[in-house]
């Protein structure tokens, strides 16, 4: 290993002859480098916390975790590198041929683990601590590199580095949610990353100090990063085929349809065995959202109780699927609804995928439904129109997104659009699998000032399953059809009335409201669903 001095290397590299001089633009090149493996260096550590929220939820532990560990792994890589120093070319070629292959394949890893070994977490900490090693370890011997370009202080060198660093870092943040998953997805995402790495942390490095690197190290590198290249690309051309097998593995009925979108992953399935006829089921982020079998005895239980009294106008949140849709497009006396579903994915499915057009009956095209593609907690920020019913039908709170929807400040907007007599119904969970959920969330709507009535029904694909009903005013809403109801398959008053009993086991419990800088149903969700 080599003693030599900084101040030695740099009078060495201004003593070379001419022919040993990096190439003209040799700073700029370098500069460029910088940029484009900072940008990638963020996308690998915002496609691994996103792919976290997608697989396990609770994106607040996922993204703390990544970022945890990644940069107390940046520092131990920096530290790292030092010894390296005086190889600076070919250690820096290396490594970022490292980064590309790892950093590339990340995803792809992460996903397998996932399905396959049920071992995320563990892989998840594994890669970030590697990746973050990596990328650590690129600074001093940038620093080394852009030193040896131009002569210049250490203090006016690590200024132009991390100003470009900075840079890269805020394109790369911004070309993942914007560019790179809408355009490749997440697995394919990646992957493309790795090659834009690969690239610009070898081939740019090796071209500017050619002259420095012996022709067979300058050829081993070369050849090292067309391996890394051909390897990214022949993952990307099978990308679809691991993709689809692993996601069929955690899926115990045939996918029909698969998609990833910036909000989510969608996954259909369908399956004859159990029934003899076609069972369609919705998951969102690997969450049940109906089975066709039963999906009536939900729906009818989470709307026809809230259009018992006036119903002209009509607000469902959530429900992208139209499922809702259809139930409260049965009374001819609605005049108009609103459905506000965040991911437009999810609306063009439910407007264009047959099987999911067929059991809504074609409902997001009715002339009297709007639809907006919005965040339900910033559309209520800015809405005017007041409604009769409103029907709110989100997936369980199980991440800091999903639980703001739950929260004392959402149900206070909710009431600026709320009519005098309107009333409200909310998709609760489980009063059984998840007991201090189910009440936390009638305490919060209890909390921002309305009455509630609680009730509970069978879903077979779901088990025992609550909703809120709940009104302006001191007194409880009833619970009751309208008189005009339409005719249900599962639902009448009898089955109303028993609802609202609940056994010992299921009864409130004390339990905390929540709100945005208190998630207490989140808390929750995550530990009662912990083991299902």
């Amino acid at each position: 290993m080599s003693t030599a001095t900084q101040d030695d290397r740099d009078t060495a590299a201004a003593s070379r002859p001419p022919d040993a001089q990096p190439p003209r633009g040799a700073r700029f090149l370098l500069l460029l480098a910088v940029f484009l493996c900072a940008a990638c260096g963020l996308v690998y550590e915002l496609a691994l916390t996103a792919l976290g929220s997608y697989l396990i939820g609770n994106s607040v532990l996922q993204t703390s975790v990544v970022i945890s560990v990644m940069v107390f792994a940046m520092g131990v890589g920096s530290l790292a590198a030092k010894p390296l120093r005086h190889r600076a070319v070919v250690a820096f070629a290396v490594l970022e041929g490292v980064l590309a292959l790892i950093g590339g394949l990340s995803v792809l890893v992460l996903y397998a683990a996932f399905a396959w070994l049920q071992l995320y977490m563990p892989a998840m900490i594994v890669v970030s601590l590697v990746v973050g090693l990596l990328i650590g370890a690129e600074i001093p011997l940038l620093m080394t590199l852009l030193q040896r370009i131009r002569r210049q202080e250490a203090s006016s060198a690590v200024a132009d580095m991390f100003a470009v660093d900075y840079i890269g870092a805020l394109v790369g943040g911004l070309c993942f949610p914007l560019l790179l998953l809408p355009t490749f997805g997440q697995l394919k995402g990646a992957l493309v990353v790795g090659v834009v790495n690969a690239i610009a942390g070898v081939i740019v490095v090796v071209f500017i100090f050619r002259r420095e690197i012996r022709r067979t190290v300058r050829a081993g590198l070369l050849t090292g990063v067309v391996a890394v290249l051909a390897v990214l690309g022949a993952t990307y051309v099978f990308a679809d085929d691991l993709e689809v097998t692993a996601r069929q593995h955690m899926y115990g009925d045939p996918i029909v349809h698969a998609e990833t979108t910036p909000y989510q992953d969608i996954v259909i399935t369908r399956s004859t065995a159990f029934t003899g006829s076609p069972d369609i089921r919705l998951f969102l982020n690997g969450d049940l959202q109906f089975s066709s079998v039963d999906e009536y005895r939900y729906h009818e239980s989470l709307v026809h109780p809230a259009l018992s009294g006036r119903r002209s106008d009509v607000l469902i949140m959530g429900g992208g699927d139209g499922l809702a849709l259809r139930e409260v497009l049965r009374y001819e006396d609605v005049r108009h609804v609103t459905l506000v579903e965040l991911d437009p994915a999810m609306t063009r499915l439910a407007r264009t995928y047959a099987p999911l057009r067929t059991l809504n009956r074609g409902a997001l095209d009715d002339p009297r439904v709007e639809v907006v593609n919005a965040d339900a907690f910033s559309w209520l920020r800015g809405a005017r129109q007041q409604y009769d019913a409103v029907i709110i039908d989100f997936p369980d709170p199980d991440s800091a997104s999903l639980a703001k929807l739950y929260s004392v400040e959402f149900y206070h907007l909710l009431g600026r659009v709320l009519g005098p007599q309107g009333k409200v119904m909310v998709q609760s969970g489980s009063p059984f699998f998840a007991p201090k959920t189910y009440w936390s969330i009638a305490k919060t709507i209890e909390t921002a000032g309305y009455a509630t009535t609680e009730f509970q029904v069978d879903v077979p694909s779901f088990g025992n399953w609550g909703f809120v009903l709940a009104g302006r005013g001191t007194e409880p809403p009833a619970l009751r059809l309208a008189s005009e109801v339409p005719d249900l398959r599962y639902l009448d008053d009898a089955v109303l009335r028993a609802a609202t009993v609940f056994p010992v086991d299921r009864r409130r419990t004390d339990v905390r409201a929540s709100t945005l800088m208190d998630p207490a149903v989140l808390d929750y969700v995550l530990d009662e669903w912990r083991n299902y």
